[in-house]
């Protein structure tokens, strides 16, 4: 795979906490948390990819609309649901998992709209590289969940940006 690749991240997470009047603190929740990427491969097709493995937290300040996000991404969790390009990706050639073996994103929740974020303003920090990487997010919603009496968020965020960066 070039290192001219774009790469769209897309991260579909859940968040639990409690809700308060003051910053709410979140886990997410990395059973429904799935943080994938499309990369072009050589202008001819797109390879799909997803890591099965990640942690991290978020906090909201619905007052003051603010809040920041902060998250680990186990690169050996990396799933292209191809058992040969799995190997490739976690080797030296690719991700050098041996390495870097985590990706690491924190921001800023910013740009809210009745209440909920819409961007989140960061920076990625992958194979060891630390770049800006503003999310966009298409839609953000919490609600009590009906079984664990709590609140819970999600979130589908997506971003741009240049493997070779």
């Amino acid at each position: 795979m070039s290192q001219r690749t774009r790469w769209t991240l897309l991260l579909a997470l859940m968040l639990t906490g409690t809700a308060t009047a003051a910053p709410t603190r979140y886990e997410l929740d990395s059973n429904h948390t799935y943080p994938s990427f499309e990369a072009d491969h050589m202008g001819i097709s797109v390879w799909r990819g997803k890591f099965n493995r990640s942690h991290g937290t978020l906090t909201l300040d619905r007052a003051a609309e603010s809040g920041t996000v902060n998250a680990v991404i186990d690169i050996s969790s990396v799933d292209f649901g191809h058992d040969k390009m799995n190997e490739h990706a976690v080797s030296a050639d690719f991700f050098d998992v041996a390495q870097y073996p985590t990706a690491i994103y924190r921001g800023r929740l910013v740009d809210f709209v009745n209440g909920a974020p819409t961007r989140v303003i960061g920076d990625l920090t992958l194979h060891g590289n630390t770049q800006p990487v503003a999310l966009n997010l298409s839609w953000f919603k919490c609600v009590e969940h009906p079984m664990k009496k709590r609140e819970v968020c999600g979130a589908d965020a997506t971003a741009s940006f240049e493997r070779d960066a």
